[in-house]
């Protein structure tokens, strides 16, 4: 018998009572303030954490965000640690199959209230999608694969100017959020019953500030 993974089953759930919404995004805002106040403060104590969770999980909001080495959503959110965030991670935080499949699982199996689509200043992915837009250049291999669903959102934006990849950045954040809303009827079904939110995010790697942009 081949072994499988059976998605009609709770696994690693746990049966702590879910946080709402509102109040998951209220603890991810007061998590950046505590990294932007002090990063060093922000340590973990991973060794107690990790046997507590050994056997379940219960994280309390889904993250999706660039794999930039600069971004790590659970230093970014005050030291958030193990069983905590549930985290999708692709260049350009681009939203896919995988990505989906993913959030779904995270939204309706182990019931987090709150997913992010967070954005960053300077993503190396978008600003390839952009200049393929505005300088017709050619990107070889996988990578050329891996930023078209970024193009149409680049094309979209109307200022080529200085500030071109940056809006982009901000608009790839909302057409993701939108597309998980849109795509996944799982999700849409918990939006509309209250039990989740999406919301769109920029984070400013010089401040490490970020920005939570208004609810799809």
């Amino acid at each position: 018998m081949t072994a499988g993974f059976d998605m009609t089953m709770p696994a690693f759930a746990s049966n702590a009572p879910a946080l709402l919404p509102d109040e998951a995004l209220a603890k991810l805002q007061e998590g950046n303030k505590k990294f932007v106040a002090d990063t060093e403060a922000c340590a973990a104590n991973i060794s107690k954490r990790r046997q507590g969770v050994a056997k379940s999980q219960a994280p309390w909001a889904i993250v999706l965000t660039c794999s930039d080495s600069r971004v790590v959503p659970e230093l970014v959110f005050g030291g958030v640690t193990l069983g905590e965030l549930f985290v999708a991670r692709n260049a350009g935080n681009v939203v896919d199959t995988d990505v989906l499949g993913t959030i779904e699982y995270g939204t309706e199996h182990l019931h987090a209230p709150l997913i992010v689509v967070m954005g960053h200043k300077r993503c190396g992915a978008v600003s390839a999608a952009c200049e393929v837009v505005s300088k017709g250049t050619k990107l070889d291999g996988s990578i050329g694969k891996m930023t078209q669903p970024i193009l149409p959102v680049a094309l979209a934006e109307t200022d080529r100017g200085d500030n071109f990849v940056d809006k982009t950045v901000h608009a790839n954040a909302f057409n993701g959020a939108e597309r998980i809303l849109t795509e996944s009827a799982i999700v849409s079904r918990l939006v509309e019953e209250g039990k989740v939110k999406i919301v769109p995010a920029y984070y400013d790697l010089d401040t490490g500030v970020v920005d939570f942009l208004h609810k799809v």
